[in-house]
């Protein structure tokens, strides 16, 4: 622990930008790992949203927010900013079965489908709807790609692929690099399908899952237990879906064959600009589950550090308050999933940035730490803040994101999330050189994770972003290199994420997390005082959000 902070000491004289020096006290792990082992206690119950797990979450972060003597954050100068959610959970099917040319095939929650809904109904029914396979569900027509050719989805059930069409494009064909080769867009995340899927008045969508595309296993599918959260739509209407959700590999192949399709060569069909839809003929789907639904409402956390001279423009750092809740007992009989990693541990860091900070002088700009909620059930705490920002987006400078930090130890790297979008990338490139580190590209883009933390809904409306997450690849370790820092992913993602086994345990060593929290804390300080505004780059589908702020 000396030697971390030394190397804390010595990152503070290394960061020689003109901002002034926030306090001579370094950033603490010790102060770190406490906030996460409070905040992973059962008494919060695995800060669920909508539960008294969040109620104490909220309270305790209020507590400390106050206790640094930052101002309150939110809209009216309060502390928090309502978030209105649709909470649901599916109950025991009383009916789920495919029809099919050779019979009747039940369908196993759990096993073969995983399955929720986001409509306000004391069941989610579907009766006899067709199913049909609509390749990647991709409607992009600035790069000349439509997969429904004007199909009417309306009570139909979609089936779809998970990721881009070039995805598992071989070199020559003509799709590859037409959605970013490897590289996931938009285009090839589950929440970009179910919304296209609901625009079109579908009645369900499934996705077939491949643990490759998706970037997780089965295990993380079915992590929720049938749970889910949508943000309130203030118009009151509801999605289509009445059922949404996934398809096991094996399930999949299944379906398809009891339709006379191959799905092996209906994937590569898709890879093409001319697929369409194909009916999956002769098979319905009916399916008539209870649900319990309620509206809840969660909060997002909002505490501002004000600025002196541009106090109206904004340096955002935030991460997510919330996890999983209670689940099923664990082999050790453990009923939290509180989430240690994923994101205590960046919520905690995000405390002890702001304690540094406020310590020392005050910034020019403003910064705002936003502890966000839902993220886990699809950003909607930060997306629900998009629609509604307390800042305006024009006035927000950037915004730097922690979720999910390696604990394997020091690192001779840091992992660069989206490559090629803003000049923000410039910036991490420039401090993590002044802490004697390289930039090395995600290693696992197919997994799209820079449209997976609260970081996106704030590039979607054009802030400049950075995420900082040690699951994007494997951290060039001090101690094993690669290897070692992918056995760290592979254990973490394999056995932990979502799972009541991320917890702390006295094996995580803080030495390369607190190397990202302090690049965090010195970019998001320099940036406060200086002019700068980092900008996005020629050809990001987000420059058009941002025009001319701070051009």
């Amino acid at each position: 622990m000396k030697r971390l902070i030394m190397a804390s000491l010595v990152f503070i004289g290394l960061v020689a930008t003109g901002a002034p020096a926030t306090s001579q006290e370094p950033l603490s792990a010790e102060r770190i790992v406490d906030t996460v082992k409070v905040l992973t206690d059962d008494w919060f119950q695995g800060r669920a949203p909508g539960t008294l797990g969040e109620e104490r979450t909220v309270g305790y972060l209020i507590g400390r927010f106050q206790a640094l003597g930052l101002e309150p954050g939110g809209p009216g100068g309060k502390w928090v900013q309502p978030v209105p959610l649709l909470h649901t959970r599916l109950g025991t099917p009383q009916q789920l079965e495919l029809a099919t040319p050779q019979g009747v095939v039940p369908i196993k929650l759990g096993t073969d489908a995983y399955l929720s809904t986001l409509q306000n109904a004391d069941a989610a029914k579907v009766s006899s709807a067709p199913l049909v396979f609509v390749g990647y569900g991709v409607t992009a027509p600035e790069r000349k790609w439509d997969d429904f050719k004007g199909l009417d989805l309306k009570g139909k059930v979609a089936v779809f692929l998970i990721n881009d069409p070039d995805f598992e494009a071989l070199k020559g064909e003509a799709v590859a690099g037409r959605f970013g080769g490897k590289a996931m867009t938009y285009y090839g995340r589950w929440t970009y399908k179910f919304e296209e899927a609901a625009r079109r008045g579908a009645v369900a969508a499934l996705i077939v899952h491949d643990a490759e595309g998706v970037g997780y296993g089965w295990n993380v599918v079915v992590s929720p237990g049938g749970e889910n959260y949508g943000l309130v739509r203030k118009d009151g209407s509801q999605t289509s879906l009445a059922l949404q959700g996934w398809l096991s590999h094996e399930m999949g192949d299944r379906l398809f064959a009891m339709a006379g399709q191959d799905l092996g060569k209906l994937r590569l069909a898709a890879r093409s600009a001319k697929f369409r839809p194909v009916p999956l003929t002769g098979v319905t789907l009916s399916a008539a589950i209870p649900s319990n639904h309620e509206v809840v409402i969660s909060h997002n956390v909002l505490a501002r550090l004000p600025g002196t001279t541009r106090a109206d423009e904004v340096v955002m750092i935030g991460g997510h308050w919330d996890a999983y809740g209670q689940g099923k007992p664990d082999a050790q009989g453990r009923i939290y999933r509180a989430g240690a990693n994923d994101d205590a541990l960046g919520i905690a860091a995000m405390l002890e940035i702001a304690r540094r900070m406020k310590a020392g002088p005050a910034p020019q700009r403003s910064v705002v730490f936003a502890a966000w909620t839902a993220e886990e059930r699809g950003l909607l705490g930060s997306e629900g803040y998009a629609q509604d920002p307390v800042y305006p987006f024009d006035k927000t400078v950037a915004n730097l994101t922690i979720d999910v930090l390696q604990t394997a130890g020091a690192a001779k790297d840091v992992v660069l999330i989206g490559k090629g979008q803003s000049t923000m990338e410039d910036e991490l490139a420039a401090f993590a050189a002044r802490q004697g580190r390289t930039v090395t590209q995600e290693s696992l883009p197919e997994r799209g994770l820079f449209f997976r933390a609260d970081h996106f809904p704030m590039a979607k409306r054009g802030v400049p972003v950075l995420l900082m997450m040690g699951l994007a690849g494997a951290s060039d370790l001090v101690e094993g290199g690669r290897p070692a820092g992918q056995k760290w992913i592979d254990d973490y993602t394999g056995r932990c994420y979502h799972q009541a086994c991320d917890a702390w345990d006295a094996s995580w060593n803080m030495a390369g997390a607190m190397q990202d929290i302090e690049l965090v804390h010195a970019l998001g300080w320099d940036l406060a005082n200086s002019s700068r505004w980092p900008q996005w780059k020629p050809g990001s589908e987000f420059a058009a959000a941002r025009g001319n702020v701070g051009k």
